[in-house]
């Protein structure tokens, strides 16, 4: 996770090679208040996240789903009444604006009629750096989240397994009194790589349902090296963001941060944006651009569709788009290598693989179980 935050350039790539591959030890990190790095009080006062009190049930998700498996389920799975399937509807513009032209309401002679209302002009999603295919304003015409659905790599160097990485998206919650989203990434060694470095690292992701942009992460990193806890809150209202530290290394002992700066309208966090870039159509040959803050600095990130391929993994062969990312700062083009991501040709968009060029070799990450969860 450490590599996440350091290199936001590189989105996924950092978080495995900065956690794998540096240090020496083989166990976690032993800290006796390790509790205590929990506890921040001011985001505490700030943020208010209520979650249900039971898992929802995914009894339709079965592990290593293969892709056909999972179209068949959801193609013959029942109609859901209007009742259940509110809180996935998309807000589409009120029919009495339409109607109001063609049948005016009558009145008797001398009174007043009432004006009637006026036409709703259809104005571009904003904000406008972003694609608005397949949207309604900041939703999404088709959700491509299920609640439950679990995406579990895994990450190899020189072709030898090095950890396991997951992608989980988790029952609604509630933050500050607005309906959310919850994402999960995780990412933890194997038995062979923990004899060098062991990590065991997660991030839950909170983003508001309605706008679609992040609130609140938490990150929780556990290490031979360190122990840290981090949190983060997006204040859309103020458009600030704060960023809260607590950690414990063998080299420095304790220490805090405090970090703020201003936030820019529908910006990303380095960790939505991950789920985020999933909303999107990926065209081949278009290009893809949305906001992203992180450690004081406000981005672009943008992504290039560049060709589709059957991908070959241990689900089976499964259709994908290739996307290779890019980062501006400051109006400035920054090349961040050879990255490549695979998402799913579909309507859920999984990230199936991910490719990183480093100083010595490749860093691959690629998918071997899918659950599908089922609509929120």
């Amino acid at each position: 996770m450490e590599g996440l935050l350091v290199n936001k350039c590189s989105l996924l790539a950092g978080i495995v090679v900065l956690s794998l591959l540096t240090a020496c030890s083989t166990s976690f990190l032993k800290y006796e208040k390790q509790d205590q790095l929990k506890k921040i009080d001011e985001f505490e006062k700030a943020v208010k996240i209520e979650e249900p009190s039971a898992p929802a049930e995914t009894s339709e998700a079965t592990s290593a789903t293969k892709p056909a498996e999972v179209a068949k389920r959801e193609s013959a799975a029942p109609a859901k009444s209007s009742k259940d399937s509110k809180s996935a509807k998309v807000t589409a513009p009120s029919p009495l604006i339409k109607d109001a032209k063609k049948a005016p309401a009558k009145t008797k002679k001398g009174s007043k009629v009432a004006a009637a209302p006026a036409a709703v002009e259809s104005t571009r999603r904003q904000p406008e750096i972003e694609d608005d295919a397949g949207f309604n304003g900041r939703r999404p015409v088709v959700d491509p989240f299920r609640v439950g659905e679990e995406v579990v790599h895994n990450v190899s160097y020189f072709k030898m397994s090095a950890g396991e990485l997951r992608f989980k998206t988790l029952p609604m919650a509630t933050v500050n009194g607005r309906k959310s989203y919850k994402h999960n990434i995780a990412i933890k060694t194997i038995s062979l790589f923990a004899s060098v470095y062991t990590v065991e690292d997660s991030v839950d992701i909170f983003m508001d349902y309605e706008t679609v942009t992040p609130t609140v992460f938490e990150l929780h990193v556990k290490e031979s090296g360190q122990l840290r806890e981090a949190k983060m809150l997006f204040d859309s209202v103020n458009k600030m963001a704060t960023y809260w530290e607590k950690k414990v290394t063998k080299q420095d002992g304790e220490e805090e941060k405090r970090e703020q700066w201003e936030l820019e309208e529908y910006a990303q966090n380095v960790y939505s944006a991950i789920f985020y870039m999933r909303m999107f159509q990926w065209e081949i040959g278009k290009e893809y651009a949305f906001r992203v803050s992180n450690d004081k600095e406000n981005l672009v990130f943008s992504g290039k569709a560049i060709r589709k391929e059957v991908l070959d993994t241990e689900l089976g062969p499964m259709k994908a788009i290739v996307m290779q990312p890019n980062i501006t700062l400051k109006g400035k083009f920054k090349p961040i290598g050879e990255n490549l991501i695979w998402l799913s040709d579909d309507e859920h968009k999984y990230i199936l693989r991910i490719e990183a060029k480093i100083k010595i070799g490749t860093l691959v990450s690629e998918v071997v179980s899918i659950k599908p969860g089922k609509a929120p």
